[in-house]
């Protein structure tokens, strides 16, 4: 092979750099992940670029990107907001993730290998660890990665997609959660069952133990609201 077609090829493989709107959706996301943008703020487009030095139009992209994936909400003569947070949308995000999680959980457990296994029982230990301290925030991201690493291990690319829009939905709600009371130790929910049942290949155990998972966690943000 030439130098040249060598070189060809490497340019080709090299992924392009990411597009200025890209980058600014990346950056709004964050922001309102870590409730720097809280549910019910105004999102107004001008001041926006201005705080995280982008141009109008990559924001305005972004913000389009950020309403298709339901973290802002358009309202007729009333403005544009990050989506705020209602019983009802728990209770689809909920109905979402059971839809999806479980079905993870199943494929997961069958074709888990022993290094998927190795690392699922180090971020398992981690989240165990800062349950046992009530470190909500360390749990929260103890957990997500717990959730979005089985989605790796299911090895399914559509799966994948879908279960990473729903998680980080999942994420937003509960640093809502958590800014708004007390840390609890019974709202860090164990994943003990659930590593278990993956250990042993058990697609149908670890279903049962990621539905009940859910099921809890649910519990825990319905209780919220009715408070």
């Amino acid at each position: 092979m030439t130098s040249e077609l060598s070189s060809a090829l490497g340019l080709a493989r090299t992924s392009p750099a990411p597009r200025a709107s890209d980058r600014a959706y990346d950056v709004l996301l964050e922001m309102i992940l870590d409730l720097r943008l809280p549910p019910g703020a105004t999102v107004n487009e001008q001041q926006l670029a201005a705080d995280i030095g982008f141009g109008r139009m990559p924001v305005r992209e972004a913000i389009a990107r950020l309403r298709g994936d339901r973290f802002i909400t358009v309202l007729p003569r009333r403005g544009t907001f990050v989506t705020p947070l209602s019983l009802d949308d728990v209770l689809d995000m909920f109905e979402a993730r059971e839809a999806i999680e479980c079905g993870v959980a199943y494929i997961a457990a069958r074709r888990a290998s022993e290094s998927d296994l190795t690392t699922l029982r180090e971020l398992v230990a981690a989240a165990e660890e800062s349950r046992a301290g009530d470190q909500a925030e360390v749990y929260l991201a103890a957990d997500h990665a717990i959730h979005s690493f089985l989605v790796v291990m299911a090895s399914n690319g559509l799966l994948q997609d879908a279960a990473e829009r729903l998680l980080q939905h999942n994420i937003r709600f509960w640093r809502s959660y958590w800014a708004a009371r007390p840390t609890q130790h019974s709202s860090m929910l164990s994943h003990g069952d659930l590593l278990t049942a993956l250990q042993s290949h058990d697609s149908e155990a670890a279903e049962r133990a990621m539905r009940s998972h859910i099921a809890a966690s649910r519990q825990l943000l319905e209780a919220a609201f009715q408070r």
